[in-house]
């Protein structure tokens, strides 16, 4: 692969790992970048690089990933991750001849459509972001006495996840690797009462819920407890505004948005899962 505008474009070899750990080095603050990479058998041949003087100046991976729909149907879809250009190899067009390398592999992959996760969305032409619902406002205080939290270990929840989710678009359908490797890796604290649980974090003014399954108007409240005796009055939260377990959790509810997603059709429309009511994609679910 190649073209006028840049060097080569190549997938990835074993003999390439140092140099393209480095790469993503000197673009990231990201330590969980290599360890989510390893985790993928088949990571080389999804990798797309422009070797240069010195190593690899740009590279684009995508990791397919099965994708719920919403009406009992899983699509693959091709999670693009790990997008780097060396700082002296910038503005040369790299990443643009990547991508259209990735998304044509996808294609050949049977990749219904293409999906990421980004701050930076004018990098990526083609994609068209989309919305996911947030919630965010002071705690309400428990009416009573709150269902006791206990530590979780990751493995024991697929189950609650997979109830929870097994009919809400756009969210991922895990297998054991999944929980054993890539759970841990984003999430640093899963909280549980008897039949749900949350993944949390704990900031000095503020309880942020990444994740929750399962009995939300039971977990709701006892960790909203657990933050008010922590000296914590405010929550926000991944949870669709009209959620009825909202109020369980805040007093008062502000609506706002995680703009960071972008969909791009390969051989279908993802219109119709990224932006249908209820859809959700959980933190510990990033390529």
């Amino acid at each position: 692969m190649g073209g006028p505008e840049g060097g080569m474009i190549r997938t990835a070899r074993p003999g390439d790992r140092d140099a393209l750990y480095a790469l993503w080095a000197a673009c990231f603050d990201a330590p969980h970048i290599v360890p989510l990479y390893e985790s993928d058998p088949g990571r080389h041949e999804r990798t797309f690089v422009v070797p240069g003087p010195g190593g690899l100046l740009a590279c684009v991976y995508y990791l397919p990933r099965p994708i719920r729909d919403g009406r009992g149907g899983v699509l693959r879809v091709g999670g693009v991750a790990n997008v780097a250009t060396r700082p002296d190899a910038r503005g040369q067009g790299h990443v643009r001849r990547l991508l259209a390398a990735a998304v044509a592999a996808m294609a050949a992959d049977g990749c219904a459509w293409s999906l990421l996760f980004t701050g930076t969305p004018a990098v990526y032409s083609g994609w068209r972001s989309f919305e996911l619902p947030l919630v965010s406002g002071p705690l309400a205080v428990p009416g009573g006495v709150c269902a006791p939290l206990r530590a979780a270990v990751p493995e024991e929840l697929a189950g609650l996840h997979e109830a929870h989710n097994r009919r809400r678009p756009l969210t991922t359908v895990r297998d054991p690797a999944h929980w054993r490797v890539r759970v841990p890796l984003w999430y640093g604290e899963l909280l549980r009462t008897g039949d749900a649980y949350a993944a949390v974090r704990w900031h000095a003014d503020e309880l942020e819920i990444l994740e929750v399954a399962g009995d939300l108007e039971t977990l709701l409240p006892a960790l909203a407890g657990e933050a008010l005796r922590r000296g914590i009055r405010r929550a926000r939260a991944r949870l669709a505004w009209d959620d009825p377990a909202v109020p369980y959790l805040l007093a008062s509810v502000r609506r706002d948005s995680d703009r960071t997603g972008m969909a791009r059709a390969v051989l279908a429309d993802p219109d119709p899962v990224v932006r249908a009511p209820g859809a959700a994609h959980w933190p510990a679910d990033y390529f």
